[in-house]
């Protein structure tokens, strides 16, 4: 039996890239998996190929009113909502000076309102089933500042915060939150940077290597598990060693 047997999971940002990895994980650990995501094409033929234990809409984590439906679309195709992954977000890179208002706005209101939203939705339907978890993706720009990073250190702190502040008002639910923290990991996105960019960033790893998204994966089944019942609250780090040194 799959560690995740039994269990519905939202997840964000599912259509590809690390989010990808994470529905096609809980699939094959037996969860049924409601995902989401702008790229509907990508979604739509990842939810075919996985059949019915996922099912994918287009949603925009950062507008409340799609969250309100996608977890009334998880409850109603799945019966109730046990896990919810916020995945979903972006990078924009600039030095504070060259930053537009307009860049540094989009960041946040992807990577720390889309979170805070959906922490907000899902409450409720936790609630009924008498508990589950809440696994919020921050990333190492979480615990350290970089140059280049403002809008996505900023998110990430935020996201690192909220978790915490989450553990406390939703532990009396036995709902538990906890926050991850991955350093480089081989995703579209980081691909999307420049190589002078990926080459620093690979070469400050111990471990010497990026992470494969699989991996992250493995940290997240395991915060969605039984296996992780007295864990909330917490950052889990996974970089490779590269915050050791």
């Amino acid at each position: 039996m799959g560690r995740l047997a039994g269990k519905v999971a939202v997840i964000t940002g599912g259509a590809r890239g690390m989010g990808e990895a994470n529905v096609r994980r809980f699939v094959a650990e037996g969860a049924s998996v409601h995902f989401t995501d702008l790229l509907a094409d990508e979604g739509e033929t990842l939810a075919a190929e996985l059949g019915p234990a996922a099912t994918f809409s287009r949603a925009d984590v950062a507008d409340a009113s799609d969250w309100g439906r996608v977890v009334e679309e998880t409850e109603r195709t799945y019966g109730k909502l046990d896990v919810l992954v916020n995945n979903a977000g972006i990078v924009i890179r600039h030095l504070i000076e060259d930053m537009s208002e307009a860049d540094y706005r989009k960041v946040i209101e992807i990577n720390q309102i889309g979170v805070f939203l959906g922490m907000k939705a899902a409450l409720p339907a936790l609630r009924q089933a008498g508990g589950g978890s809440i696994v919020n993706i921050s990333s190492i720009a979480g615990l350290v500042g970089r140059p280049q990073t403002v809008a996505y250190a900023a998110s990430k702190f935020a996201v690192r915060g909220m978790t915490k502040v989450a553990a406390n008002e939703f532990g009396a639910a036995n709902i538990r939150v906890n926050s991850v923290h991955p350093g480089p990991v081989l995703t579209p996105m980081f691909q999307s940077m420049d190589q002078s960019v990926r080459n620093a960033l690979t070469s400050q790893v111990p471990l010497g290597r990026m992470a494969c998204p699989e991996e992250v994966s493995d940290l997240i089944v395991f915060l969605a598990s039984e296996e992780s019942t007295y864990c909330s609250g917490a950052e889990f780090v996974i970089d490779g060693g590269m915050l050791a040194g």
